[in-house]
């Protein structure tokens, strides 16, 4: 079993930076974020292997956001926002390794969920 808290969201002008981070209290394996727009799925935004050693992004986030782990902690470092960049930010977390990068951005490969936090970029 695991728990985890989120912590980081706010409001931000577009263009600015936000560090969400995630405590996991028990085992903890692979980590991600995902997010939910309101009216939209919850959508894969970033992932991290267990050892930290692979990171895993969306298309829309590659070379903004950067994804990192110490041992049970993921942060989640947030550049350039955008207004699309609106959601609830969800931390997740696996309950077993992943052998395939496939895993990384299902939702149902992970069994623990944070309660969320939001994120909103105001132009």
């Amino acid at each position: 079993q695991a728990q985890l808290v989120e912590s980081g969201g706010g409001l931000v002008q577009t263009g600015g930076s936000l560090r969400l981070s995630c405590v996991a209290s028990g085992r903890a394996f692979s980590m991600s974020w995902f997010r939910q727009a309101p009216g939209k799925e919850r959508e894969f935004v970033a992932a991290v292997s267990w050892n930290g050693a692979n990171a895993y992004y969306t298309d829309s986030v590659k070379g903004r956001f950067t994804i990192s782990r110490d041992k049970n902690t993921v942060h989640l470092q947030m550049d350039a926002l955008k207004s699309e960049d609106t959601a609830v930010y969800y931390c997740a977390a696996a309950a077993q390794t992943f052998s395939s990068r496939t895993y990384f951005s299902q939702r149902h490969q992970y069994a623990y969920w944070g309660q969320g936090t939001q994120v909103t970029v105001s132009s």
